[in-house]
């Protein structure tokens, strides 16, 4: 996000949201947090719900406000990995309250856990 779009936040909350807010933004920081450094293809099957145009535009996102960091290899095919930066790791303790909260949740409604590795 650009500091013009920043400065018609309203508060801190809703700047939380607009960069960890997007489908699948959450689940890519919780995912590279666990596995530091993944590949595009590893993030496909990490995350299979989502198809390959949102991971991209999301992945590209969080490059775009420096949670994410993206490097190319150039080799035939190409190689692309992704990991979380200095800025990004500050958002590991948010996403892991987010993931206890629904651990615990699915206690709550007393169905199994689908996750229960995380």
């Amino acid at each position: 996000m650009d500091r013009k779009k920043a400065r018609e936040l309203h508060c801190s909350v809703e700047a939380t949201i607009a960069v960890l807010g997007g489908k699948y933004k959450a689940i890519i920081v919780w995912k590279l947090h666990l596995f530091t450094i993944m590949r595009y293809s590893e993030l496909q099957k990490a995350i299979p719900q989502a198809t390959a145009k949102m991971l991209s535009q999301q992945l590209k996102e969080l490059e775009a406000d420096g949670i994410v960091s993206r490097k190319l290899y150039p080799v035939v095919p190409p190689k692309t990995e992704y990991r979380l930066t200095e800025r990004g790791q500050t958002l590991v303790p948010i996403v892991t309250a987010m993931s206890d909260w629904g651990h615990e949740y699915f206690k709550y409604l007393g169905i199994p856990d689908p996750c229960p590795e995380d």
